[in-house]
């Protein structure tokens, strides 16, 4: 209460019904060293309910994590550790960024998939629970949580998946921002969990008319919870949101503001505090409060028993897990990747599952899926078992609890927050598929995955109107402008096989970022380098680089272009060489890698001298306008697609190489280049 106050505005209501819980798990079930936050052994903690940060906040300060009363004091100030919502690497002990309601809860499914391919990696012969890679996943959700459709995607693939390491405590407070959640739901959602197949247990702290706060029955549930292993667990906690607030208890005004200076008193009158005093922490509470930590350095100091006797039995194994933690790529990583022949046709989803496949033996920290379409995403790493409860393999994917390929179901928004979960578990490193379009459904975990700066990959296939007689709903056109929007994501849309195989290395190379790969349904032509008078591939890890210089070496148009694209830049540049216009082709295949280079580099690609450009992407122009400039033309796609084969489309929509000719002709003229002709009147 006295933080919100301090702060004037936040959530008191959720943190104040729900400390009991709260408390409960940190001082009684939850693995973890408060001396050191990121202990390879502890158990993760997720906040779905990002909103109750303070549910969080204050069991870190109590339980002696680097917080201080002045912290919460600060609770959603500038430069403090306490922002509105938990952020992921700012404050010690928040495992992860959470806000976006649902997220977290797909996180914590993401962490219990990770832990569990962890185990198969580096001790999969463990008996149960004896394992240093053994631990527990414990999650608060809210309603809001509930809700939100993420939750049902995520909570589905988690009883489908067995994972008997989650626990995920739903806070059923009846409340949200707009009152009474009568107004909008009313399902029954612990029989919603039973029916995924969940361990579900019910805590009432209404039963009998009256409210009381049954420690000893949630702490069963826990126990209960923590001992199912072959299923996730479910606990629906019954509690009166603001409790024990004269007033406003049980109302949505106590969801999202400040309580007042009168609610405030009249509550600490009824706890038995001096209504008169802010932010009291009897020394004898926090003593007794941190005695937690004791205990969980004991426990940290056992582990490290097991831990050193298994690093002893497996120096191999031991190694591994080594560089995997520290996110470094093995020595000669990059001799595995594949070389395509010039002259071949090669879709880029294709070059990408053979960078995949020949990547498999060499990353075992490398796993992923795709959205129900591995066939069309080229996602699935050759001979490599899926990873699934035995019961559930298929004829087509055989696999266990171990296996490397993932399988999403149709479940977009979720596999882009389990993406995230598995990162920020460590100890792997995911990527998921789906075709470009629908990465608008994962729009918010990719945002997340920014701004966490998390090293997961997409393979978003089926890249523009090329992909053809599927028609407009299925092919993308705003979204890689609206996509490169994202600050901190890596766009790359490589122009062949050999691009693609150097952009995979390069995402890889980055540990810091997300990247998102813009792949093609349809084949292009592997670009002769080298002899061919092309640059090499190599170039593409620069975000951009001249695939083909004027014949000169001083182009007076310079035409860019990424994807499939790049091979009408590279026909128009011979019609307009042929008619002595000495014309330059910059392959563009990330912008962000691209504006990362020093000056002269990007100065050398794009001389600020050369005025007349055109840039050529089958989608909205938006952001080439920067690179063009004022005299530069577009060729781009301003509307929607059609159903019909991608030739045809193509050339109905004005995307071929004659038409990037009449914009370079244009283009020559505005910029006022000699001889690039002058037009002629109407005669009127």
């Amino acid at each position: 209460m006295d933080a919100v106050e301090e702060a004037g505005s936040g959530h008191p209501g959720t943190a104040m019904s729900l400390a009991p819980a709260a408390y409960l798990l940190f001082q009684r079930f939850l693995k973890h060293d408060p001396t050191d936050p990121d202990w390879a052994g502890r158990d993760r903690f997720v906040l779905s309910a990002g909103h109750s940060s303070l549910t969080l906040y204050i069991q870190l300060y109590l339980s002696g994590y680097p917080l201080t009363l002045d912290d919460l004091k600060s609770l959603r100030k500038w430069g403090s550790l306490t922002p509105g919502h938990p952020e992921h690497g700012h404050t010690a002990g928040v495992e992860t960024t959470t806000g976006p309601l649902g997220q977290g809860l797909g996180n914590a499914v993401g962490m219990a998939m990770a832990a569990r391919r962890e185990r198969g990696l580096f001790d999969p012969d463990a008996a149960a629970g004896a394992s240093p890679f053994d631990h527990t996943i414990w999650a608060i959700a809210s309603d809001g949580d509930i809700e939100e459709g993420i939750s049902h995607e995520a909570s589905a693939l988690a009883a489908h998946q067995r994972l008997g390491n989650l626990v995920v405590i739903y806070d059923d407070n009846h409340i949200s921002i707009e009152d009474d959640t009568l107004i909008a739901k009313s399902e029954d959602v612990a029989a919603r969990y039973e029916a995924y197949g969940w361990d579900v247990h019910h805590v009432d702290w209404t039963r009998d008319g009256d409210y009381s706060e049954n420690v000893e029955e949630l702490a069963a549930a826990l126990e209960a919870a923590r001992a199912e292993t072959g299923r996730p667990s479910f606990i629906a906690l019954r509690t009166v949101i603001g409790w024990p607030a004269p007033n406003k208890k049980d109302t949505g005004k106590i969801h999202g503001s400040a309580l007042g200076a009168d609610e405030v008193a009249a509550t600490k009158k009824i706890l038995g505090m001096d209504p008169g005093k802010s932010f009291v922490v009897p020394e004898e509470v926090l003593a007794h409060a941190r005695e937690v930590s004791d205990r969980g350095r004991a426990a940290h100091a056992e582990w490290e028993k097991g831990y050193l006797a298994w690093r002893e039995a497996n120096p191999e194994r031991a190694a591994e897990y080594d560089r995997i933690a520290k996110r470094e790529l093995p020595a000669g990583w990059t001799s595995a990747l594949p070389e395509f022949e010039a002259g071949k046709d090669v879709a880029t989803r294709a070059a990408s599952g053979d960078v995949l496949s020949a990547l498999a033996p060499v990353l075992p920290e490398l796993w992923g899926g795709s959205a129900d379409l591995a066939e069309s995403n080229n996602t699935t790493m050759k001979g490599e078992p899926s990873f699934i409860p035995e019961e559930f393999q298929t004829k087509d994917f055989p696999g266990g609890p171990y296996g490397r390929t993932l399988h999403f179901g149709i479940r977009e928004h979720a596999m882009g927050s389990i993406l995230n979960g598995i990162a920020l578990h460590g100890g792997t490193r995911p990527y998921g598929g789906t075709f470009l379009v629908f990465s608008d459904y994962m729009r918010p975990a990719v945002r997340l995955a920014a701004l966490m700066k998390l090293p997961v990959t997409y393979v978003w296939t089926h890249d523009s109107i090329g992909l053809g007689e599927d028609g407009p709903t299925h092919q993308p056109v705003e979204h890689l402008w609206a996509l490169r929007a994202i600050p901190g994501l890596d766009v790359v849309r490589p122009a062949d096989a050999n691009e693609t195989a150097v952009a995979w290395r390069t995402v890889l190379e980055h540990t810091d970022r997300p990247a998102g790969l813009a792949l093609t349904r349809q084949k292009l032509p592997t670009v002769a380098r080298g002899a061919g008078g092309l640059a090499s591939a190599e170039g593409a890890a620069k975000g951009g680089y001249t695939l083909a210089d004027a014949s000169n070496g001083q182009p007076k148009v310079i035409i860019i272009a990424t994807g499939s694209e790049v091979q009408l830049a590279l026909a128009a540049r011979e019609t307009l060489e042929g008619e002595g216009t000495p014309t330059r082709v910059v392959s563009m295949p990330c912008v962000e890698w691209f504006e990362e280079q020093d000056d002269a580099y990007r100065q050398q690609v794009l001389p600020p001298a050369v005025k007349a450009r055109v840039s050529v992407e089958a989608g909205i122009a938006l952001g080439w306008r920067s690179y063009v400039g004022d005299h530069g033309q577009s060729v781009s796609l301003e509307h929607f697609g059609a159903s019909a084969d991608y030739k045809t489309l193509y050339e109905q929509f004005g995307i071929t190489a004659e038409r990037v000719v009449a914009a370079a002709k244009s283009s020559l003229i505005k910029a006022g280049v000699d001889d690039a002709g002058q037009g002629s009147t109407t005669g009127n």
